[in-house]
C-alpha cells in the first residue's frame, strides 16, 4: 500500500502500542493547528484504549481543550444513556471530565427517526463549518478516526447499502445495520468523512485478520473506499496482520 494516493500502512506490535501511536497522531494534528480544531471520533471497540490514553495524565494535560471540538462519525439510533451509544462511551471515557460541554457535538437520537437525526446533525456541521458545501481547500475536520467492521463497513456505511453511494448529503440515516447490533444508525457520508487533513483507521486484534486480508487485497468495500482528501493511515497491530504480510513505519 505504498503507492501514491494509497493509504499508508503502519504496523505496531500490539493493541497498547497501537493506541499510543494513535494518540501521538492525534496530538500531532492538534499541534499543527493553532486555531479551532475539529476531531471526528469513531465508535466500536477499536478506539477505547486510545480514548483512555487521551483522558489520562500527561496526554490529557497536553490537549488545549478550549480549542478542540469533538464530533462523531456515526451513531446507533438508541437513547443517550444506552451503552450502545457511541458518543456516550467517548464522553464517559474521557470527554465529560475534560472538554467544555459546548465542544462535544453528539448526533441527536431523540428525533422521530434516523433521517431527522441526520438532518439535525448536518445542520450542526454546516453551522460549525460556516457553509453547506465543502471546500477542498478547507477541510471540515483536522482528524477523522475510523474503524473497519467484519463485513468491511466503516462508520455506518455498509457494503451494498445505498448510503455508501451518497455524494450530496453530509449525514444520512441508515434504517437497518448489516451487523450486530441490529439497530438503525446515523452516519456521516464518504464526502464528509473525506473532508479532513488525516483519516486514521485503527485495526487491531486477531479477529480483524480476515477483513484486513480483504481490505489489503483491494476489495471495493466501504473501508477501502473511505479516503481522506489529505492523508489516509491504516494503523494495524501484528495480531490483525495477515500471514505473510510485513508492514512497518
Amino acid at each position: 500500500m505504498a503507492a501514491a494516493g494509497q493509504p499508508k500502512l503502519i504496523v505496531e506490535a500490539d493493541a497498547e502500542s497501537l493506541a499510543r501511536a494513535a494518540a501521538e497522531r492525534v496530538m500531532a494534528r492538534i499541534a499543527a493547528n493553532s486555531g479551532r480544531i475539529a476531531i471526528c471520533l469513531t465508535g466500536g471497540s477499536s478506539p477505547k484504549k486510545l480514548y483512555q490514553l487521551l483522558g489520562s495524565g500527561a496526554w490529557c494535560e497536553k490537549i488545549p481543550w478550549e480549542r478542540v471540538h469533538w464530533f462523531i462519525g456515526d451513531e446507533r439510533f438508541v437513547p443517550e444513556n444506552d451503552p450502545l451509544n457511541n458518543m456516550t462511551v467517548a464522553r464517559k471515557t474521557f470527554l465529560d471530565r475534560n472538554a467544555p460541554s459546548g465542544h462535544i457535538h453528539a448526533i441527536p437520537t431523540t428525533t422521530e427517526n434516523p433521517d431527522r437525526s441526520a438532518e439535525a446533525y448536518a445542520r450542526e456541521l454546516h453551522a460549525f463549518y460556516g457553509a453547506e458545501s465543502l471546500d477542498p481547500a478547507r477541510p471540515l475536520f483536522d482528524l477523522v478516526l475510523m474503524g473497519a467492521g467484519p463485513d468491511g463497513h466503516t462508520a455506518s456505511l455498509f457494503p451494498g447499502y445505498p448510503e455508501i453511494e451518497e455524494t450530496g448529503r453530509w449525514v444520512v440515516g441508515v434504517p437497518k445495520a448489516n451487523v450486530a447490533p441490529f439497530v438503525p444508525r446515523v452516519s456521516l457520508t464518504l464526502p464528509a468523512l473525506a473532508s479532513c487533513r488525516e483519516m486514521l483507521f485503527e485495526i487491531a486484534g486477531h479477529d480483524k485478520q480476515p477483513i484486513l486480508t480483504r481490505l489489503l487485497n483491494g476489495e471495493t468495500l466501504p473501508a477501502v473506499r473511505a479516503r481522506s482528501n489529505g492523508e489516509t493511515v491504516w494503523l494495524v497491530d501484528q495480531a490483525a496482520l495477515p500471514e505473510g504480510i510485513r508492514g512497518g513505519r
